[in-house]
């Protein structure tokens, strides 16, 4: 199948009568915020992971938020991982 461009995908779109084009905004809504919601548990499965194998390490919220201030002070680029324990959960939201 060939991939479709954004005008092609808009021009379709726009072919739908009124109700369908709202229909179609909404379905593509909730598909995005549930894509966001997967990555964010995936992160957040991923971190668990890398905590249990001992690759990150339990800090306090102080510790936190002074590398926070250290690394936002530094403008190194470094990406920081912030897992943070808020109790038991059975569900990541």
């Amino acid at each position: 199948m060939d991939p479709v461009t954004l005008d092609q995908a808009i021009d379709a779109a726009m072919r739908l009568d009124p109700a369908a084009r709202e229909l179609l905004v909404e379905i593509l809504r909730n598909r995005q915020i549930d894509a966001e919601r997967q990555s964010i548990a995936d992160d957040a499965a991923d971190s668990v992971a890398a905590f249990r194998a001992g690759t990150l390490r339990a800090q306090t919220a102080s510790e936190v938020i002074r590398e926070l201030d250290r690394t936002i002070d530094s403008a190194s680029g470094e990406e920081v991982l912030l897992l943070l324990d808020m109790g038991t959960h059975d569900a990541v939201y």
